[in-house]
């Protein structure tokens, strides 16, 4: 029997998305080989690192860290929702819910006191670049990114990781990230190394893809993790999400969705897989894929991607299956607010391997200290 090959308009089955080149480019660069790839399932988690996790949204990179057996000291965000969902699930930490340049130093000091910060992670959004023309440092709109920097500053992490979108990586032609890691430099991260993940690669049943900036100050190369699966042996979709298809709506987990009208439904069960409901808004109300991992999902105003098998959209709780939150992960807000926080997070699986990468780094760190 020949297998049949799904492509996807956001990635595809054969692992060809459209960041593959740029992934290639740059893992082949003379200017990027500070870095080196390890089996995460061979990792030992026994010591427990801190981290600090700025732009934490709901928590995808903290419950990846917590997950990879490490202490989470503080988080900043300033959405209420997703602050709530933070308090809520991480209750053992503080967070900080508010603008980040409204944090002072003394703020942050208060919090951390004595405690080593070995790892600064986060996402801090990228619209603050100029995509025409050299950028200008006193410019308001950079100034979430040179918050980010102000903070590893302060604390001084042995390891930074700031992930992000892989279209920064191209970004006014490549300035955007020569600037990344000017900035990680003058932080005193000379050494940093920046890669594209494919969230898929880890036993995440969703095709998402990010940028990975990972750094040191003790000029040690940086670890990623080795991909777990091949594109052969992608989770599908059905995988994470089919048993929840005869499930009634259950606010209390976040198995919730946009409420159709029967003409909307009738619509809806003319479109086919990988189509699209509406022919201007390609990204909203797209049926999935059988078979193969889901195509990355976001919240869309409620648009999100069309149930594989049924005549709505997937639910919330079916998102945070496909980013791998667990169950008893419950976001705050209303419906439409937690699909925005489960949309915007990072894949918690990819995140936990991502962590895990970085032990050994961490441990030949402390046995020299």
């Amino acid at each position: 029997m020949t297998k049949k090959t799904v492509k996807l308009r956001n990635g595809s089955i054969n692992g060809h998305s459209r960041y593959s080149k740029l992934k290639e480019e740059l893992d082949e660069s003379i200017f990027n080989r500070n870095w080196s790839v390890l089996d995460t399932l061979c990792v030992s988690k026994n010591y427990k690192y801190n981290f600090v996790d700025l732009f934490s949204g709901a928590g995808g990179i903290s419950l990846g860290f917590k997950k990879a057996n490490y202490n989470k000291v503080m988080s900043l965000e300033i959405d209420p929702d997703a602050s709530e969902t933070i308090r809520k699930n991480f209750p053992e930490s503080t967070h900080i819910q508010a603008e980040i340049e409204s944090v002072t130093d003394e703020d942050i000091l208060k919090i951390i006191g004595d405690q080593q910060i070995h790892v600064v992670a986060g996402g801090p959004p990228c619209n603050g670049f100029s995509v025409a023309g050299r950028r200008n440092p006193d410019d308001p709109r950079n100034q979430l990114f040179n918050q980010f920097f102000r903070v590893v500053r302060l604390l001084r992490p042995w390891v930074v990781m700031m992930e992000n979108v892989p279209g920064i990586l191209t970004m006014s032609k490549g300035t955007v990230k020569d600037e990344i890691i000017s900035l990680f430099s003058s932080s005193g991260y000379d050494n940093m190394a920046v890669r594209i993940l494919e969230a898929a690669n880890f036993g995440v049943p969703q095709l998402r893809t990010r940028a990975i900036f990972v750094g040191n100050r003790f000029g040690k190369t940086n670890l990623y993790p080795k991909e777990i699966l091949k594109r052969e042996e992608y989770i599908p979709i059905e995988f994470a999400i089919k048993d929840l298809a005869a499930m009634d709506r259950e606010p209390e987990i976040n198995h919730e969705w946009t409420k159709h009208s029967e003409q909307f439904e009738e619509r809806i069960s003319k479109v086919p897989p990988g189509g699209s409901l509406y022919e201007s808004y390609r990204d909203a109300f797209k049926r999935q894929h059988l078979g193969v991992p889901s195509m990355a999902i976001k919240e869309n105003h409620g648009g999100t991607h069309i149930h594989p098998t049924l005549n709505r959209v997937i639910s919330a709780r079916e998102m945070a299956r496909l980013q791998t939150f667990p169950d008893d992960f419950i976001f705050s807000g209303t419906m439409k607010r937690a699909m925005w926080q489960i949309g915007n997070a990072v894949p918690v699986l990819m995140a936990e391997h991502i962590a895990i990468a970085l032990r050994p780094l961490l441990d030949q760190i402390k046995n020299k200290i």
